[in-house]
């Protein structure tokens, strides 16, 4: 097979063994978009709660902050329960806790509280959203691992993690107009009702490689040959995983996982801007009404969605094509980093739409960006693939304590976001140099015993 036939080969090999597998990447597309929703619901209703329950900005740096203090303070917690207990049972539980909990935010405004009093409240439920939703993506990551050969696994993760775009898209436009219509509880209270719905779907269609009765044989080794990890839930449950702690200690000791560590929390910056601190920037600093703030969030997220499915089909095709993972995997993060490093431009035109233009610009970059979850995918040891994807996750999730509460300090300060932009978009030059500079080739990385 030479390397003009190698996609069309790869393409009809694909056929012939089946699609099983896309199922179940649609199934955790649809929870991770709900996923994501749930974490932005705040920054929709956010205006009406200042105005409600008399915060100020810093105070909603706070909240903003708390769901990421429990989000990165899980990563691991949640890893090695991934690792213990499955992806299913860990996952599905998630979802029930974090529906319920989004659903709590709502009811704060019954109690007749103001002030310091109504945001150490919400502080709390947003710390317990951040704690119950942090198997998350380690589980994305194991699940994307197992079902997944090497070579697909690029766009498998891209199509998960842009799922965070899309819940800009589709949920952005009815929170706002839950928020103008209804009043922001209601933005709480039906996105919970929404993830308590998705709960009775994922248990009765999640299955892991080998219990999947629809999965045939052909596609099954498919998988296998092509580095999937389908026996991975065979061998928990046969030898239940212990904590070594010496082997637990050479993730933090790695140079390249330390580089992937840091490319990770400078995108989980950019992330936390968007879905926290964003809509904001359009009403306050933009003077954009809570109606047009809504639907010009989802412009750019329809860019970021289309840059985030376009990183991993070019680092896939790449590796069809012969690169070595390593420099596939580089490349779309260089691009995409680079790119999103533009928000800052913002800070020097007056007009609107040139402010749109450019975030939706940023918002592609860094989705073309947006493969960390391949690279670990790629370089996590087979034996801790979710203890892992808590380090990699939980590292990256400290850019979202640090990034609200940086943010709301410059608002509070200055009374403008100018600092802030310029605060956000260093961190794509800081991740360019992670991934050129510090990082080595990405290969799965063998723990000694």
């Amino acid at each position: 097979m030479n390397a003009k036939t190698a996609p069309l080969e790869a393409s009809l090999a694909t056929t012939r063994v089946g699609r099983q597998r896309f199922v179940i990447l649609a199934l955790i597309f649809v929870v991770t978009v709900l996923n994501y929703a749930d974490r932005a619901t705040m920054s929709i209703a956010g205006t009406g709660v200042v105005k409600d329950l008399g915060l100020d900005p810093i105070m909603l740096g706070m909240i903003f902050s708390a769901f990421a203090w429990a989000y990165a303070l899980g990563q691991i917690p949640g890893g090695w329960l991934l690792d213990r207990f499955g992806a299913r049972r860990v996952y599905g539980c998630s979802l029930l806790l974090w529906s319920l909990f989004t659903m709590l935010q709502g009811t704060v405004g019954w109690f007749g509280i103001v002030g310091s009093s109504a945001a150490m409240m919400l502080f709390g439920m947003r710390f317990m959203l951040g704690l119950v939703e942090s198997p998350a993506f380690p589980a994305n990551n194991r699940i994307v691992s197992c079902w997944f050969p090497t070579r697909e696994r690029g766009t498998a993760s891209a199509l998960f993690n842009s799922a965070q775009y899309m819940a800009v898209v589709v949920f952005a436009p009815l929170m706002a107009w839950l928020t103008h219509t209804l009043g922001w509880e209601h933005v709480f209270l039906w996105m919970g009702a929404l993830g308590l719905v998705a709960t009775v779907f994922w248990f009765a269609l999640y299955h892991e490689p080998r219990s999947y009765s629809r999965l045939s044989e052909e596609e099954l080794e498919y998988i296998r040959e092509g580095g999937g990890l389908v026996d991975l839930e065979v061998t928990r449950k046969s030898d239940k995983p212990k904590t070594d702690f010496k082997q637990v200690a050479q993730l933090f000791t790695n140079r390249t996982l330390w580089a992937v560590y840091l490319g990770q929390y400078c995108i989980t910056a950019l992330t936390y801007f968007f879905i926290t601190w964003f809509p904001i920037y359009l009403i306050k600093g933009r003077g954009m009404t809570i109606m047009e703030a809504g639907w010009v969030a989802a412009l750019p997220a329809v860019c970021g969605f289309s840059g985030g499915v376009l990183g991993g089909l070019v680092s896939d095709y790449l590796i069809r094509r012969g690169v070595h993972p390593s420099r596939a995997r580089k490349t779309p993060f260089v691009i995409g980093m680079a790119l999103a490093a533009s928000l800052v431009s913002a800070n020097f035109v007056d007009a609107n739409w040139m402010v749109i233009a450019l975030m939706a610009l940023a918002f592609f970059g860094k989705g073309l960006a947006a493969v960390g979850w391949a690279v670990l995918s790629d370089t996590a040891p087979e034996g801790m693939v979710g203890l892992s994807g808590g380090v990699f996750n939980g590292i990256g999730n400290v850019a979202g304590i640090v990034t609200p509460l940086v943010i709301g300090y410059f608002v509070a300060t200055t009374g403008s976001f100018n600092s802030a932009l310029w605060f956000v978009a260093a961190h794509s030059l800081i991740g360019i140099f992670a991934y050129t500079v510090l990082a080595g080739r990405f290969e799965r990385v063998m723990i000694r015993k």
